[in-house]
């Protein structure tokens, strides 16, 4: 299965959430006026877009519509598209040019973390660099024993400790194995502690001392993992994360499963962080970089 099959695939109910409500209203009007741009406008809010990014393109399509001098509602679909294909347009590509490279993996518990982490290892030794994990989400046992299996399945090293050690102490022995070993990238894993920020906060900080005292001058990724399922709940993750950390990009999990695939427009048009994969089935591939006009192409099955 290609690469755009197996995204629209993946977007299958929200295409049929946003693309066929969208569709139904524009069929039901004869002419552009006021009241179209509101039923839109409200549609995107239900698809979990959100009342800020909904009315922004809202007003970016009036302006279009104006300018273009469109008269046909049919014409309106394939504007919205590359509207949002437009707002979703960054730097979405993981910067691990370093040897070694570091990325954090940060997120609540239960959004997919530790299948992120095997999946994207799995990536990354295929594009022919070395990989090892770091097992510093020491406060579950279980978190250890996940990321243990996903490392042999993928292929690569990884650095764990006993349930409640120092999770600095990993990033720090982790360093150590990738320095003697000569691993290219280190994916790291942490605790989902949102509900006490400021643990989360001190830990955090903790580890990038570690990093910036043993690594000097690497490539640092600080990936936030959300499940897309939770719709505007990830928004509200993702700005509290944000407060907490610097993220560098999000990886949207589970697409295939939810309706609410427009959240990743409020996440890049309101919080400004670049959405770099997209999850969109239980395989070990089905981790997608994101791509802003594919996506967009893949919601609205229209060309841009």
């Amino acid at each position: 299965m290609g690469f755009f099959t197996k995204l629209t695939a993946g977007l299958s109910k929200t295409r049929s959430s946003i693309s066929n409500a969208i569709g139904s209203v524009i069929s039901s009007f004869t002419k552009i006026d006021e009241e179209l741009f509101e039923e839109l406008e409200e549609i995107l809010i239900m698809s979990d877009i959100g009342a800020v990014t909904s009315a922004k393109i809202c007003d970016i399509l009036r302006e279009k519509v104006k300018e273009q001098r469109v008269k046909e509602p049919e014409e309106i679909k394939s504007m919205l598209a590359e509207i949002m294909a437009d707002m979703l347009k960054g730097n979405t590509s993981l910067k691990i040019t370093t040897k070694p490279s570091f990325i954090f993996v940060i997120g609540v518990n239960g959004v997919g973390k530790t299948t992120t982490i095997g999946k994207l290892a799995s990536q990354i030794k295929q594009s022919g660099k070395s990989v090892i994990l770091g097992a510093a989400d020491t406060f579950r046992a279980a978190a250890i024993d996940q990321l243990d299996i996903w490392a042999k399945r993928a292929g690569v090293d990884i650095v764990k400790s006993a349930e409640g050690a120092d999770p600095a102490s990993v990033v720090f022995d982790t360093i150590a194995a990738a320095k003697a070993r000569g691993s290219e990238v280190i994916i790291c894993d942490t605790a989902g502690r949102l509900h006490n920020k400021k643990n989360l906060i001190n830990e955090l900080a903790k580890m990038f001392r570690i990093i910036k005292r043993e690594l000097p001058g690497c490539d640092i990724e600080t990936l936030l993992v959300l499940d897309a399922t939770t719709g505007q709940n990830a928004v509200n993750q993702a700005r509290e994360f944000k407060e907490a950390a610097d993220i560098t990009g999000i990886v949207l999990t589970k697409l295939d499963g939810t309706a609410r695939g427009g959240v990743v427009l409020p996440i890049m048009d309101e919080l400004k962080i670049p959405v770099k994969y997209i999850g969109v089935g239980e395989q070990i591939d089905d981790l997608q970089p994101f791509n802003a006009e594919e996506f967009a192409k893949a919601i609205f099955e229209v060309n841009i």
